[in-house]
């Protein structure tokens, strides 16, 4: 009866106020904005930009810069190394490093106790609220939730202050959980915060083996290696043998469709059921509030001022972002959000689209950087991994990750024509005309879902067809330990117009694997 009492509890505090996120958006985004400009008004920033709470959305738009990572660094770096109130008020002492999939270099994140509290907590207290009221009858709280997380160290920064701590952020919010949150999850807080990636898969595996585990949280990828690991420990056929009563899985960081078939074989179980999170190192952004759709809610009260720039100001010397009143639906937009982690008018690199405008629900489509276009196919994130998961289901291949990149035309032939290479990692090792057939799936996919694709595929005139090389069972776990970004949230980047990250992953399979 405890976890009966807890999920009415978590309901009676989140429903209420996401209730008033649908109905009363642009009354609850100004009245957040106020808040932080008057919270910020005594810091550098607030100083140099003069805010206050009189200060009105169209003035914060017309005086303060949009700002990239690079661009606002100068001043992250005197928060990192422990200067006061230079764009929130205090001296954060945790940082989240990101997985730098914008650039080569990791990002390193304030998390203030504001944007710990009221954002990243607040946000799973709702989505415990939202999975309790769903789902009433598979009481979740009265079994574990299995989360992985990263792992956090010493700030570099600032060596001789042990206080101060950089880590992934699973690991940041882990590390300061309160404690009725950690009774409800496994395993314990310092085997999920080991840095060695492989012993903790093991350890972890091991420990959980006996445990009623009735709700999972985490990337997908990660997830799937320790499962597979949960069923060879147990000597069983798949995970619903070892833990009967799982029934949800809440999952974030990458696209779920290429990996939804791989978790109906671990997990064969029609009442097992799939909830989407769109959190960041930089805040937790939105979730997903009703089963029947992945258009994700917009978290609006949750120490985060949203804008949008639309796409033909990606690239804009001087870019303007629209309010949260302006978007339009069904159009690219790259998040701007301004946070009570002191990150103003700050351009994140995510692209989503709004899917409904009455509440503000979205879907990500992909990352500012990350898009395949040197040909004029402008193939985005959402369209490609929609394709594989076409490709997946039509022949069963099921897919562990992959990566794309540009095939240039060579120089030395009149006859040369652009493409596109993918390299795949596959469950199990496929056959020659599965592969063959995965690749022409893909191919027509991109075709129906992308007209510019398609015009260039026409008669493969400008395009030829997509190269897709299957890679070995833990060819990307390989790359991804090269890189130091094993484990935790870190992710590979799923298309890029330079060959550099395929190109090492292709080394990184040590040529183990077949063309088509």
């Amino acid at each position: 009866m405890l976890d009966q009492l807890l999920a009415h509890a978590v309901q009676l505090s989140s429903l209420p106020r996401l209730a008033r996120i649908r109905q009363q958006p642009q009354e609850v985004q100004a009245r957040l904005l106020r808040g932080l400009l008057r919270r910020a008004q005594g810091t550098e920033w607030g100083r140099r930009y003069g805010f206050g709470e009189h200060m009105t959305p169209a003035d914060f738009a017309r005086r303060v810069p949009v700002s990239t990572y690079e661009q606002l660094y100068p001043e992250l770096e005197k928060v990192l190394r422990g200067q006061p109130d230079v764009l929130w008020p205090g001296r954060p002492q945790w940082f989240a490093k990101s997985s730098g999939t914008t650039n080569a270099r990791s990002k390193y994140i304030p998390v203030t106790a504001e944007a710990l509290h009221d954002c990243h907590y607040r946000a799973g207290r709702d989505m415990l609220a939202l999975s309790t009221h769903l789902y009433p009858r598979e009481r979740l709280l009265a079994g574990k939730t299995l989360s992985l997380g990263g792992a956090h160290a010493s700030n570099p920064f600032r060596p001789h202050e042990p206080a101060s701590r950089v880590g992934d952020v699973s690991a940041v919010i882990m590390a300061q959980l309160p404690a009725w949150a950690e009774i409800l999850r496994t395993p314990p807080i310092k085997m999920a915060l080991l840095d060695e990636w492989e012993e903790k898969i093991e350890r972890i595996a091991r420990h959980v083996l006996r445990q009623d585990v009735r709700v999972l949280a985490g990337v997908p990828t990660w997830t799937v290696v320790l499962l597979r690991r949960v069923v060879a420990l147990a000597g069983a056929d798949n995970i619903t043998q070892v833990w009967p009563q799982l029934r949800l899985f809440l999952h974030g960081a990458v696209a779920f469709g290429p990996y939804r078939e791989l978790f109906r074989q671990l997990i064969p179980d029609a009442r097992m059921r799939y909830l989407e999170i769109y959190n960041a190192s930089e805040g937790y952004f939105a979730l997903q509030d009703e089963p029947a759709s992945e258009d994700l809610l917009l978290l609006l009260d949750h120490g985060i001022y949203y804008e949008f720039l639309p796409a033909d100001q990606w690239a804009a010397p001087d870019p303007r972002p629209v309010s949260l009143a302006e978007v339009e639906l069904h159009r690219p937009y790259a998040l701007v959000i301004s946070t009570n982690a002191g990150l103003w008018r700050y351009l994140v690199g995510d692209t989503v689209r709004f899917t409904s405008l009455a509440p503000y629900r979205v879907r990500i489509t992909g990352r500012t950087k990350h898009f395949l276009n040197a040909f004029g196919e402008e193939v985005v994130i959402e369209t490609a991994e929609a394709a594989v998961a076409a490709a997946s289901h039509a022949t069963g291949l099921l897919v562990h990750d992959f990566t794309a990149a540009p095939v240039w035309f060579a120089a030395d032939s009149a006859t040369s024509r652009g493409g596109h290479e993918w390299a795949v990692e596959f469950a199990a090792t496929p056959a020659a005309p599965d592969l063959a057939r995965f690749g022409a799936v893909l191919d027509a996919t991109l075709c129906a879902l992308n007209s510019d694709y398609a015009a260039k595929r026409h008669r493969s005139l400008a395009l030829a067809p997509p190269k897709v090389r299957a890679v070995p069972s833990g060819t990307f776990e390989a790359w991804l330990a090269h890189q130091g970004k094993l484990g935790g949230q870190h992710k590979v980047p799923r298309l890029l117009n330079s060959r550099e990250v395929l190109e090492a992953v292709l080394r990184a399979a040590s040529g183990a694997m077949r063309a088509v």
